[in-house]
């Protein structure tokens, strides 16, 4: 909406929170998480708890919580190659700047959203008493309008720096065109880059009872259609044309065996939104 933050960047905001205090083990360690907002305060989600053990609400946990390890797993092993640049594509309030471990201190972090998303996420984080980091800057961004390489090169973003890119929960509201634009930027950039990303799969009857369609049209009716829905196959594809040299599909079965093996609480791996990882 106009001049409003995203009304769908609570949802997972609050559903990191309540994995850090109903699920044990953990998937995904964000502390920070708790409190953020007024909905993520631990008794706003012990005093719905009923809510947060239906099958969807676990299933929401499962895919946030996997989403951001996933990526963050990844970020390390690229930090580890050399990536010295960090983007947050549709950030919300994603918390990593403020929980950011040793060896992302020497890393430039760039959170882009919208800006008026960005406004009231600011403003989250300030009434937190969590301060900008030094190596953090807001980058503000209309992913359908603007050409993502040089809005952040405006803020000093250096394309030829090899750099890590997380687009978790983003490409299925962006447009055929914006998505090719969004891959096609992750390409251009300097050896050894990677661009970890979520999307959604088309609905075949395989995934008639996953919850994540039934999750499309509640967004929709909040005015945050979907657009854009993806086999797997076909983003492997397209971007293997792109130049990037080590494509890896997270799919639900290694998911599940690395992350969700032997938990006995109901947390598994979803279908219907899924992980790919992309190297330069």
């Amino acid at each position: 909406m106009p001049g409003q933050p995203s009304r769908t960047l609570l949802g997972p905001a609050v559903r990191r929170a309540a994995h850090q205090i109903l699920d044990c083990p953990r998937i995904f360690d964000d502390p920070i998480a708790v409190g953020l907002v007024p909905e993520a305060s631990e008794p706003a989600i012990l005093g719905r708890l009923d809510d947060h053990h239906t099958r969807d609400a676990m299933l929401f946990r499962s895919l946030f919580a996997l989403r951001s390890r996933f990526a963050e797993d990844r970020l390390a092993k690229a930090a580890a190659r050399g990536a010295r640049q960090y983007v947050i594509v549709g950030a919300g309030l994603d918390t990593f700047p403020w929980r950011q471990p040793e060896y992302a201190r020497a890393m430039r972090i760039f959170a882009a959203d919208h800006v008026a998303t960005l406004a009231w996420t600011q403003v989250r984080f300030w009434e937190r008493g969590l301060p900008k980091p030094e190596n953090l800057t807001f980058v503000p961004m209309d992913l359908e309008a603007d050409r993502v390489g040089e809005r952040l090169a405006e803020f000093g973003f250096a394309p030829k720096v090899a750099s890590f890119c997380s687009v978790l929960g983003v490409m299925q509201y962006l447009d055929g065109d914006a998505v090719d634009a969004l891959l096609r930027f992750a390409s251009s950039l300097g050896s050894n880059s990677e661009i970890v990303f979520s999307f959604v799969l088309p609905e075949d009857g395989t995934n008639r009872d996953e919850f994540a369609h039934g999750f499309g049209s509640n967004v929709e009716a909040m005015g945050e259609p979907w657009k854009t829905f993806h086999w797997p196959r076909d983003l492997v594809e397209q971007l293997r044309r792109l130049g990037f040299r080590d494509v890896f599909h997270l799919t639900p079965e290694c998911a599940q065996q690395h992350y969700f093996s032997g938990r006995q609480d109901g947390l598994r791996a979803a279908q219907s939104e899924q992980l790919i990882a992309a190297i330069v």
